[in-house]
């Protein structure tokens, strides 16, 4: 429990101190209107108090990538959440503050055009690929995860909890973002802190020793690779690329810059505390990694947050936490298809007002989503991991650029940026199922040297120092 709190104290400091520091590099200007205020269109574009997106966008990042992440991550040991405190303050919120501080300075645009603003056109056609790859991903497994906890949870079909929550998902992508989005979310917010404290306390009650820290590093009981495993696995709650296809939605919606800050950064921040509770109760729940392993191959991550859930905090408590657990991905799931069809119709140039329009994007996206979640489940969930953490890199990279075009700090994103292409390069290269089998050396080595070779190619790009009024559009 003290090695939680300590874990917990580290990234609040990060955001109060860091964070700042973060946000006085991207310099925000309150006197700027806001897309919300210049375009409003009582759809996407449409303002909101900042208080309810902050939960929005809490909701929309915080899928079940910061609880089974996380719980897969405790396998590796305790260094799972020191990955979480340093991956959430040096990459987590700087990648989530520069995606939706980006895009209020390109009219809310979505994230390709904001990669593509910096790195180019064939940037931006990448970005489009993965983003729109990603978001169907997020989508699927946002549908099966908590569509498979609540078939155990009710004895009822999984398929046809599928079903309703597809149904869902259709709904909330195609009316105005205040009509269910902007209403439900608060109170699903208040679901979700329950959950999140609930269990910590009561975990703290029935196991109050602290985490044992004393011993290897790795301590997998597959003995599979912390590297780069580690930061494939636990991306939500550390750094995200999905995060950066959802902070747009938010872009659209808020009132002013300066609380630019509180809204993703502290959103971010929120869910790195998540991640941390259920890391902690993946790391002492049982008294062997083995055991809970055996647990995970049994019934994988949702097996275990049932069981945790009822041994916890009771019957009823157990069915609240569950629900909350529920909700996080569906809330996550249906701005998946949300950012994804606006991402479509940025780049086919339809226009969002019209029913019409917004249809014939939703129909074949979702029959996709539907053909995609007939795959299994572990696999989509090893290929959403390395998509999300592309995404993340390229997103890095574009704010890097930003940052040397104003002539900035750009390091702050730079070295986190080549951190994760390292990570995603290594991991592809070495992979035996997802991609070519390459040794770890040969892997990791050719891993850094791409990495630095990117690094050129963007600082080479980036003009040289351009006064900060010339960079902002507006």
């Amino acid at each position: 429990m003290l090695y939680l709190l300590g874990c917990i104290g580290c990234l609040l400091l990060g955001y109060f101190t860091y964070g700042k520091y973060v946000e006085a590099a991207f310099s925000p200007r309150s006197s700027l209107k806001t897309p919300a205020l210049r375009l409003a269109d009582g759809v996407d574009f449409v303002r909101l108090p900042d208080r309810k997106i902050y939960w929005i966008q809490l909701l929309n990042i915080s899928g079940l990538g910061p609880i089974f992440g996380p719980i897969l991550g405790a396998l590796y040991g305790p260094v799972a959440m020191l990955w979480i405190v340093i991956g959430c303050i040096f990459g987590g919120i700087v990648h989530d503050y520069f995606s939706g501080m980006l895009s209020i300075r390109q009219d809310g645009a979505s994230i390709p055009s904001v990669v593509g603003r910096y790195l180019g056109t064939s940037a931006k056609q990448l970005m489009n690929v993965f983003a729109t790859l990603l978001l169907l991903l997020v989508g699927v497994v946002f549908v099966l995860g908590p569509a498979k906890m609540l078939a155990e949870l009710t004895a009822t079909s999984a398929g046809l909890w599928i079903g309703g929550i597809f149904v869902y998902y259709a709904l909330a992508t195609l009316i105005p973002i205040d009509k269910i989005i902007g209403r439900a979310y608060p109170f699903f917010g208040a679901l979700l802190v329950f959950m999140s404290v609930g269990l910590a306390l009561g975990h703290a009650c029935s196991a109050p020793e602290a985490v044992e820290i004393i011993g290897p590093i790795n301590n997998h009981p597959a003995e599979l690779p912390l590297w780069p495993l580690l930061f494939i696995t636990i991306a939500c709650g550390a750094v995200s690329g999905f995060h950066a296809t959802q902070s747009p939605l938010m872009a659209r919606c808020l009132n002013n810059e300066s609380s630019g800050r509180f809204i993703f950064m502290g959103a971010m921040v929120g869910e790195g505390l998540i991640a941390l509770i259920w890391c902690s109760l993946g790391l002492t729940f049982y008294e062997s990694g083995e055991s809970l392993s055996q647990v995970l191959s049994q019934g994988g991550p949702g097996a275990f947050v049932h069981e945790v859930s009822f041994s916890l905090l009771g019957t009823a408590g157990g069915i609240i936490a569950i629900i909350g657990v529920v909700i996080l991905p569906i809330t996550s799931g249906d701005t998946a298809f949300r950012s994804c069809r606006l991402i479509l119709a940025e780049a086919l140039g339809l226009n969002q007002r019209s029913v019409k329009n917004r249809l014939l994007i939703c129909g074949p996206l979702f029959l996709v989503g539907l053909i995609i979640s007939q795959a299994n489940f572990d696999d989509v969930w090893r290929y959403f991991g390395w998509a999300n953490q592309t995404t993340a890199a390229i997103m890095l990279w574009a704010a890097s650029a930003h940052l040397k075009q104003a002539g900035k700090n750009h390091w702050i994103c730079s070295v986190p940026a080549m951190f994760m292409t390292v990570v995603v390069i290594t991991f592809i290269l070495n992979s035996q199922d997802l991609g070519l089998g390459f040794s770890m050396l040969s892997s990791t080595a050719l891993g850094v040297s791409l990495s630095v070779a990117i690094a050129c190619w963007v600082f080479w790009r980036a003009p040289l120092h351009v006064p900060s009024g010339l960079v902002n559009d507006h």
